[in-house]
């Protein structure tokens, strides 16, 4: 999962939005998406020394 791929994620939830997806909840989704993207792309990225 990359950057753009949670970017694109987040505005699909953006456009799909349901009474759910609260502010609150958006927030959170984005920070979640992100911060696992910059993870996987550090995992998939690290380790070639």
């Amino acid at each position: 999962m990359t950057v753009g791929t949670a970017s694109g994620l987040r505005a699909w939830l953006r456009a799909r939005r349901g009474a759910w997806l609260t502010p609150r909840r958006m927030r959170f989704a984005t920070v979640a998406l992100l911060s696992l993207a910059v993870l996987a792309s550090g995992l998939a990225l690290g380790g070639s020394a």
